[in-house]
């Protein structure tokens, strides 16, 4: 969300990247899930799925991810049935364990029930395999039950778990499942590459993912010279210093700010570190230095599935640094 507009903009403003993004040739659109973020509008992945779904034609959409331990397993399957039952074969349901929120959004969520042990996440995420491939358990308590709409359907959600941990790249090899890593947190770098391995390592075969499956996200800003896009970068970096800043009682406001409002604005010591220590896991620049950084992650990561992601004030600098991204790779 910029300053000053609505959630309202930042959610149509996605569509409109979608559709961009399918044009440049790019596979896959995943949106996230936050709650109470003063800059992101996505509360609900699955609702704007539907949206970029019926406004688009080939590219495959999906949740990166769905939070599951706010909601039933069976809840969840129901509704991504549901989006590929309307869009056969171009739905994805990543799955997510953190929040996506701070304590007390989480509470809110459940209110007035108590939030899910996240020691209960495994059999969430094995029970939303079972209902959406009809394949709970005989003995599992509510195998009787069905995720509508219909009959097993010919299609199915394609699972991931998404995960910037140890955790999450275990599970997702013990339980068969394609592994995306959130490289782009901007802080987990260092470890990726060896949470990478050891989901190839441990991982063990299912039907639904017969070998290894590893996608990584990074940060990305592609502009025509490094000049612009040290520019458009000052967007995404001062969001970044809103955390420090905001712990430390400064009044800050919502939203993204415009780059020469955000590159006016004074740093603490702490936020300025913060900012640095972010930003020497992103990858901005131009064209050539942008896609040596992708294929230097590319390499690290031993995956040619890569993501990015892109935070910018305006969707034009938005949509031209995915153009500049697909044109240096062959997309166009």
């Amino acid at each position: 969300m910029r300053h000053g507009e609505t959630g309202a903009h930042a959610l149509r403003d996605t569509v409109e990247l979608a559709k961009a993004t399918e044009a440049l040739g790019y596979a896959r659109f995943w949106v996230a899930e936050h709650h109470s973020a003063g800059t992101f509008a996505g509360t609900s992945p699955e609702i704007l799925i539907g949206q970029i779904l019926a406004n688009t034609s080939r590219i495959r959409v999906g949740s990166g991810g769905v939070m599951l331990t706010h909601y039933s397993a069976l809840k969840i399957a129901e509704q991504f049935r549901m989006l590929d039952s309307f869009y056969p074969g171009r739905v994805d349901l990543g799955i997510g364990r953190a929040p996506g929120s701070d304590q007390r959004t989480m509470l809110a969520l459940a209110y007035p029930k108590r939030p899910v042990d996240v020691e209960t996440f495994p059999q969430q995420v094995v029970d939303v395999v079972g209902y959406l491939y009809d394949e709970l358990p005989p003995d599992h308590p509510f195998a009787p039950l069905k995720a509508a709409p219909g009959l097993k359907p010919e299609t199915a959600p394609e699972i991931w778990l998404l995960g910037s941990s140890d955790y999450s790249a275990r599970l997702a090899a013990q339980l068969g499942l394609p592994f995306a890593f959130a490289d782009f947190f901007g802080t987990t770098s260092g470890h990726g590459p060896t949470v990478a391995e050891l989901y190839r390592r441990e991982f063990k075969p299912s039907a639904l993912c017969e070998a290894p499956r590893l996608n990584v996200t990074v940060q990305v800003i592609c502009a025509p010279t490094e000049e612009e896009a040290k520019r458009v970068s000052a967007t995404r970096n001062f969001n970044r210093a809103r955390r420090v800043l905001a712990a430390q009682g400064e009044e800050i406001g919502e939203g993204l700010l415009p780059p020469e409002e955000a590159i006016a604005k004074p740093l603490t010591e702490a936020a300025r570190a913060h900012v640095q220590a972010y930003v020497g896991g992103c990858i901005d620049g131009d064209p050539e230095h942008v896609k040596a950084g992708i294929l230097a992650a590319s390499e690290r990561y031993e995956t040619t599935d890569v993501g990015i992601v892109s935070i910018t004030h305006a969707l034009t600098d938005r949509i031209r640094s995915y153009e500049l991204v697909a044109r240096e790779f062959g997309l166009l």
